[in-house]
């Protein structure tokens, strides 16, 4: 017995290496899982379409995806700088301005939802309808409170297109209140002076700070917002992991992504529609 009991305390040295060493091996496997960094806007983070997509992801890819959530163009800046693999984005100019000029591969469509106008159920400027323009143009004659976003993001870039259409080159009025912030703290501002804002139905739906507001402007065509995504181009900044990076655009444009996407839906209703293969 004395004979056993002197083995099998030499095993335990050997064993409490064989458990370091393993231990080891899971520090080293973790450290080493792929990752990517993507650029993307408040919205697609904001109306919790992340939090549905990328477990998807991570489970057909074994890919870890950290999002950075800012307006399109400080998404797209980070781009330009190498400071994201993959842009998810949603202003069609910019993401085709910043392929052209090289910091980014080929755009591809993914999916799609629409603007609308948020503003008090009772609705003082009488803006309720289908055109945004015609809804704008009240609002500034009435100096009624707007909340803008007024951080170059693809929201911001349409609301200042719709002013344009709606005949004001620049929205400077007493009721016009630029944040500087995301989608999210912009309607919570809208809910608390009652305001109206232009926002994507996708972050409306997922809202839960709503006060008295409502949906006062849908349905007009020029309310359509197209989200696109692009791999960071590798020429521009070597230190990208483009082919991890791709390997996310190949999965979220694929009928298994697009899936995923149409999937996502809050009280029976759609967020954002899939369109890559159209």
């Amino acid at each position: 017995m004395n004979g056993l009991n002197k083995m099998a305390q030499g095993f335990k040295p050997l064993r409490a290496l064989a458990m370091v060493s393993i231990a080891l091996s899971a520090t080293i496997s973790i450290a080493q899982a792929p990752s990517i960094v993507m650029a993307s806007t408040t919205s697609t983070e904001q109306s919790g379409l992340f939090g549905h997509l990328l477990p998807e992801f991570k489970k057909a890819s074994g890919m870890d995806v950290k999002v950075v959530a800012v307006g399109t163009g400080q998404a797209i800046d980070m781009g330009r700088r190498g400071d994201a693999d993959v842009l998810f984005v949603h202003d069609q100019v910019a993401e085709e301005k910043v392929v052209a000029e090289g910091f980014a591969l080929k755009r591809f469509a993914v999916m799609y939802n629409d603007f609308v106008l948020i503003g008090p159920a009772a609705d003082p400027v009488q803006v309720k309808g289908k055109d945004i323009a015609a809804a704008l143009k009240k609002i500034k004659a009435a100096d009624a409170g707007f909340i803008s976003r007024g951080d170059k993001s693809g929201t911001h870039a349409a609301e200042l297109r719709y002013w344009k259409t709606a005949g004001v080159s620049t929205p400077e009025f007493a009721g016009y209140k630029a944040c500087g912030c995301g989608m999210g703290p912009a309607l919570n501002m809208a809910a608390s002076t009652g305001a109206y804002v232009l926002t994507d139905r996708g972050t409306w739906l997922n809202f839960k700070n709503r006060a008295d507001l409502a949906v006062l402007v849908e349905g007009d065509t020029r309310l359509f917002n197209q989200y696109g995504v692009m791999v960071v181009n590798p020429a521009k900044h070597p230190q990208t992991k483009a082919l991890e990076a791709q390997k996310f655009v190949d999965w979220i444009i694929s009928p298994a992504g697009q899936g995923v996407i149409a999937g996502y839906k809050i009280n029976g209703e759609p967020l954002f529609f899939p369109n890559a293969a159209k």
